[in-house]
């Protein structure tokens, strides 16, 4: 009976074992499949150098969209959500319930003071009663009379802490995000959700200070949207800053407003254009290379091997070329095609 079982124990054994090598011969086989890119393998890319580039009378502004507003709808009140009527994406109306807190503790204390009014005023109509008969002194008339004022400010301001109660869109606008789940208890202050409107959009450009006097405010401007090509939307100069930067460029905000066909959203290209009088000719790199935001442009610039992220100062643009204000130099080697495979001071090769 013992020889039999070790002879099982030892089949078991084997059997496990042999799992073992099969389970580790898979892994390898898999393993051997898989592509893991070397980190220090040096990634193909094509460069350029920046040129000087004739922009023609008509000007282009690079810049960014934002939305008119966006903001986080915060709790007036406290207590427990109980009601949470807007999901992401859902378009909400002013004045639209958001959400909605427990309020029955609060409509008690209401009917409550209510209770008490009601006595109050009519003790306060029998002692005015009693005070002609000069039954009682004008004090108690005066101390019930105050009572009654007291009772219904206290109304008034659990009336008002109801209405806090229930939450509403400030605004037209997409729910972009959902900050709370039903069942958080939430205090004032408290974000339920972000409420972005893009029925217009704030465009903002980055103009050189040569043609900063060339917008004035509540100008009539034609933008367009790098994804949506010719299609020119509509708006107005807003703002001009009254001080450039330290690159001597200076932040125009325009007020543009939004299609229902070809829809912009917030954080895409846009530009400006502008009819100048006459060209302007500058050092300038492919719009292409361009990485990053139009707030801080930067390109990958190959040094060494390495493709080292650059930011430089832009300034007028047109389909293909952004003007170079300062930041890069006619010598350096700007990555214009493989640069979403990089990051900072990746080896590469160029490919000439």
């Amino acid at each position: 009976m013992n020889k039999r079982v070790i002879i099982i124990s030892l089949g078991a054994v084997v059997l496990i074992g042999l799992g073992a090598m099969k389970l580790m011969s898979n892994k390898k086989e898999v393993e051997a499949k898989l592509y893991i890119r070397d980190a220090s393998e040096a990634i193909l890319v094509d460069v350029a150098q920046p040129t000087t580039h004739t922009f023609e009378s008509s000007l282009s502004f690079l810049g960014t969209f934002d939305a008119a507003h966006q903001n986080n709808v915060a709790s007036d009140g406290s207590g427990k959500l109980i009601k949470l009527l807007v999901e992401e994406g859902d378009v909400v109306s002013t004045g639209q319930p958001i959400a909605k807190l427990d309020d029955e503790l609060i409509q008690l204390q209401i009917q409550e003071a209510q209770l008490n009014l009601d006595n109050l005023k009519n003790d306060n109509a029998r002692y005015a009663s009693l005070k002609k008969d000069n039954v009682i002194a004008s004090a108690e008339v005066e101390k019930i009379e105050l009572a009654v004022k007291t009772t219904e400010v206290k109304i008034k301001q659990l009336q008002r802490q109801l209405r806090s109660t229930s939450i509403v869109a400030p605004f037209s606008g997409v729910v972009s995000k959902r900050m709370v789940d039903l069942g958080s208890m939430v205090m004032p202050g408290t974000p339920i959700v972000e409420l972005t409107d893009i029925s217009s959009l704030k465009l903002t450009i980055s103009v050189p200070e040569r043609d900063v006097l060339k917008f004035t405010k509540g100008q009539s401007i034609v933008a367009n949207v790098d994804v949506y090509g010719d299609v020119d939307f509509t708006g107005k100069v807003s703002q001009i800053a009254v001080q450039a930067d330290a690159a001597h460029n200076f932040k125009i905000q325009a007020t543009v407003q939004n299609s229902g066909v070809n829809r912009i959203m917030a954080g895409m290209y846009g530009s400006i254009s502008l009819n100048n009088s006459k060209s302007t000719t500058a050092l300038a790199i492919p719009r292409k290379a361009l990485v990053g935001s139009s707030k801080n442009p930067q390109v990958y610039v190959v040094r060494n091997g390495k493709a080292i992220l650059t930011s430089f100062n832009a300034g007028t643009s047109d389909g293909e070329y952004i003007e170079v204000i300062s930041g890069l130099s006619k010598s350096d080697k700007i990555v214009t095609k493989g640069q979403v495979n990089l990051q900072n001071n990746a080896n590469v090769k160029t490919t000439k």
